[in-house]
């Protein structure tokens, strides 16, 4: 197992979305491992987590594991606070102009980041998405409950977000977002939201502040990466609730609120748990 911190690894890439944009490129600059993936610096300072990464990149045996205080395992969902004073923390999970199908692993011990698998198989996307993507910890779309308009039920899984910002976000990360309003896929008839922000440090975040602040182009480009993405695996189009537009900010925090509390009862037992 391999163990490495937020801040050596981007001192050592600058920072440099190029680092992040394949295994060959980021292995060239760190000199181990297929690809080890970093931790960001800041969240570090405050929290002292670092990672540890068992298996190979690219292959079924990559884990990525969240250790803190006296290298005690924790649970990226679960111990990473959801907000730092007003802004939300967001665990990313897909790099910038990646393609790998990364995500926190729900139904094990310590919910590692890993590669998903379908029917044995590491999934990929077809091409790279565009943007940052990752989850709000200390969320959850509770598969037990019906959305009282949509009339369907969450996903099980954390709240999604899409990190729209100039940089891509090292895989692990925990960065601070603005949330800027909200989408309501329905996936295989699952309620699966997706929270558009934007990280506090990008220069665009001063000017982006709701919806409507962010261009047509990249709010078009987002419902249609989502839209049409599983088709290449003979899947349906992905359909979109309330006239499939983006709910404004307010409405981002209500879900975003509403999923905690969904969090709180699946902690405390309130709540179904199934497999995870």
């Amino acid at each position: 197992m391999m163990r490495f911190s937020f801040a050596a690894v981007f001192a050592l890439t600058k920072g440099s979305a190029s680092a992040w944009s394949s295994p060959s490129a980021l292995q060239s600059k760190i000199g181990f491992g297929r690809c080890a993936p970093a931790l960001y610096r800041s969240f570090a300072a405050l929290h002292s987590f670092t990672l540890d990464q068992a298996g190979e990149v690219g292959t079924d045996s990559f884990r990525l594991f969240f250790k803190g205080e006296g290298s005690a395992s924790v649970s990226p969902w679960h111990d990473v606070p959801l907000k730092e004073g007003e802004h939300y923390n967001m665990l990313t999970e897909i790099p910038k102009m990646t393609k790998a199908k990364m995500e926190i692993a729900t139904k094990q011990e310590h919910n590692p980041i890993a590669q998903d698998v379908k029917k044995g198989k590491l999934r990929d996307y077809h091409g790279p998405i565009f943007w940052n993507y990752g989850c709000l910890p200390q969320t959850w779309e509770d598969p037990n409950e019906e959305h009282p308009e949509l009339k369907v039920n969450g996903d099980n899984d954390p709240v999604d977000v899409v990190e729209i910002g100039s940089s891509a976000l090292p895989m692990g990360s925990i960065t601070k977002v603005k949330p800027l309003g909200v989408l309501a896929m329905i996936d295989d008839g699952e309620l699966d939201w997706k929270v558009l922000a934007i990280s506090v440090d990008d220069p665009l975040a001063t000017q982006y502040n709701d919806i409507d602040d962010v261009p047509a182009a990249i709010k078009d480009g987002v419902r249609e990466w989502f839209r049409w993405y599983k088709t290449p695996d003979d899947k349906p189009l992905n359909e979109f609730g309330f006239g499939e537009k983006f709910l404004n900010a307010a409405e981002a925090k209500k879900v975003i609120a509403e999923t905690n509390e969904s969090w709180k009862k699946l902690r405390s037992g309130a709540a179904k748990a199934g497999k995870l």
